[in-house]
């Protein structure tokens, strides 16, 4: 809560609020019990049903849309749809749209799109659609509705009017000043789409931390996400820092919170009142400048996800930028990547990088041809390259998967207690994940090999 306030109160400052909603796609999932009697579940499930959460957003002017029965609702999609419906119901009132991460927004505007008549019924009538069964959302929400033709037809003529759902956010909340949530590292990929929905509005990146702990609050909201800087807090823990430098055999020492140096990175160590100490998070970290005299920090990738068959090493960034360069060629069909996660086949002699996409819709042979070219070309470390030319990994295998399969991976992760709020796509997937792998290869519609090299 205090790292919240600490943000709010820079990000109050370039963008005031009123005192209005916020619009927040937040879940809670199960807790349990440990052996030894100790509550146990997800961070955010734990912040949610915190006191304090709402008190603090109360002081932040931004009370969320949903009532408690939606936000720990077990039904994922029932919880979803009540979501919006609520929004739409306090649509004037909506001065902020947010979630954990960015994957969220998208989510939640996505199924809207699949959504709206049903969600403009329900608001003409006053009543939630049949196919919402939980008892407790059915309460919730009947508290809520009343029949409204008048904001039904106005929110109808809204998605009409629409080109391709661009800047539905904006013409749905006229009120709202920004659209909140954790927009770095793993959440890059989707903010080609977000932006598309917010239109106009800015995106304002959410703190940086971690479930294990927090770490730093972005005092620079102006900022768009893909340059976004976090303050380090000193104040909520112990923080130290790992220099990385490719020339180095053995790893340095770590260096406490006032030794690093603008433009080197790092990973950082977490000691913090929790009782994690000397905790790797497996972040790397470059250090951007100084707010006053604590580091200002820039999530590069996470040190530990890499593509690796020989002597290659492809981070989490690097297949972000590859799959970038090859979706943009999907645009000439008027299509987009949905989603996508990467693996490596070693059932072939030699071994090679596999990419999963979910795409749009239909693209042509030769475009998706071109789009595995591009993939394999993107990837820009030497070890790669240079395997590639002498044969020692073998062509890249674009797969294109079944429209609805990256749900399917979120419904998987979710039945095993995984909170919608926290939920991030795995970008590497590798053997000891048999049930995802089945999963993807299970849905796999068609396949292409690279002929690049």
């Amino acid at each position: 809560m205090q790292i919240y306030k600490t943000s709010f109160s820079f990000r109050n400052r370039e963008f005031p609020i009123g005192n209005g909603k916020a619009l927040q796609f937040i879940y809670g999932s199960r807790q349990f019990k440990t052996k030894g009697g100790l509550a146990a579940g997800t961070a955010t499930t734990n912040v949610y049903s915190d006191k304090k959460f709402k008190t603090t957003m109360r002081a932040m002017q931004t009370s969320c849309c949903s009532p408690d029965e939606v936000i720990f609702s077990t039904n994922c999609e029932e919880s979803l749809y009540c979501h919006l419906l609520c929004g739409l119901i306090f649509r004037d009132q909506v001065q902020v749209v947010s979630s954990t991460f960015a994957h969220g927004i998208v989510h939640a505007f996505r199924t809207f799109e699949g959504k709206w008549e049903d969600l403009v019924n329900d608001v003409r009538r006053g009543e939630l659609c049949s196919w919402i069964k939980t008892p407790s959302l059915r309460t919730a929400m009947s508290k809520l509705l009343n029949p409204n033709p008048g904001l039904a037809n106005i929110i109808y003529n809204k998605c009409m009017g629409l080109s391709n759902w661009y800047g539905v956010i904006q013409e749905l909340f006229p009120n709202t000043k920004y659209i909140y949530g954790i927009m770095t590292g793993s959440m890059e990929p989707y903010l080609k789409k977000l932006r598309h929905y917010a239109g106009d509005l800015p995106l304002l990146s959410a703190d940086y931390g971690a479930s294990e702990g927090w770490i730093g609050a972005n005092v620079n909201p102006e900022l768009p996400p893909e340059l976004a800087k976090f303050a380090v807090l000193p104040n909520i823990g112990y923080f130290e820092f790992i220099p990385l430098k490719e020339d180095l055999i053995v790893e340095p020492q770590p260096i406490e919170l006032t030794e690093v140096n603008i433009g080197e990175e790092y990973e950082i160590i977490v000691t913090n009142f929790a009782g994690l100490y000397r905790y790797r998070l497996g972040d790397v970290v470059k250090v951007k400048g100084f707010h006053n005299s604590t580091p200002e920090l820039q999530f590069i990738c996470r040190r530990n996800l890499l593509l690796t068959v020989n002597i290659d090493k492809n981070t989490e960034k690097d297949l972000q930028l590859a799959v970038k360069a090859a979706a943009n060629l999907l645009e000439e069909e008027k299509l987009e990547v949905v989603d996508f996660t990467s693996g490596i086949d070693s059932s072939t002699e030699p071994a090679h990088y596999v990419i999963y996409w979910e795409i749009s819709g239909e693209a042509s042979e030769e475009l998706l041809k071109e789009c595995c070219n591009c993939l394999d070309k993107s990837f820009l470390d030497p070890g790669y390259v240079s395997s590639r030319k002498v044969k020692t990994i073998g062509a890249l295998e674009l797969r294109i998967l079944k429209k609805g399969t990256f749900h399917k991976i979120l419904d998987h992760f979710v039945e095993l207690g995984a909170a919608v709020s926290q939920f991030k796509t795995p970008r590497c997937v590798g053997t000891k994940n048999q049930t995802l792998l089945q999963i993807l290869r299970h849905n796999v519609v068609k396949n292409y090999f690279s002929s690049a090299f």
